[in-house]
């Protein structure tokens, strides 16, 4: 397990029999991002190959998307028996978008 990040505990969650659906069917996967008392939310972007993070306190983690690369690339790989390779992949840090003016509207905003 790497900074807390753990494939084999979380791959059932997103099986098309729960979700009705085929996870790798989608252009955007939203991912809420909890954070010790803040949230941010990132997105695994497959239509523009990007891996982007979203903060109301303008917030960057560069760890967040790297987990976030390697979990889409294990879904991959679970999901479909295909490897795909993401190392051209973009990690953006979207920086347009309204701020938090508050401790405690973060859920709003994601």
């Amino acid at each position: 397990m790497e900074n807390g990040y753990n494939y084999r505990a979380i791959k059932r969650w997103n099986s098309q029999w729960k979700l009705g659906y085929c996870l790798l069917d989608c252009d955007k996967i939203f991912v809420p991002i909890h954070k010790d008392i803040h949230w941010c939310l990132a997105v695994i972007n497959k239509k523009d190959q990007k891996f982007q993070y979203l903060d109301s306190l303008k917030g960057r983690d560069h760890n967040v998307l790297r987990a976030l690369a390697k979990y889409f690339a294990e879904e991959v790989k679970d999901k479909s028996g295909k490897d795909i390779d993401i190392s051209s992949w973009e990690q953006e840090f979207i920086e347009d978008l309204p701020a938090q003016e508050n401790g405690n509207t973060c859920p709003i905003f994601v």
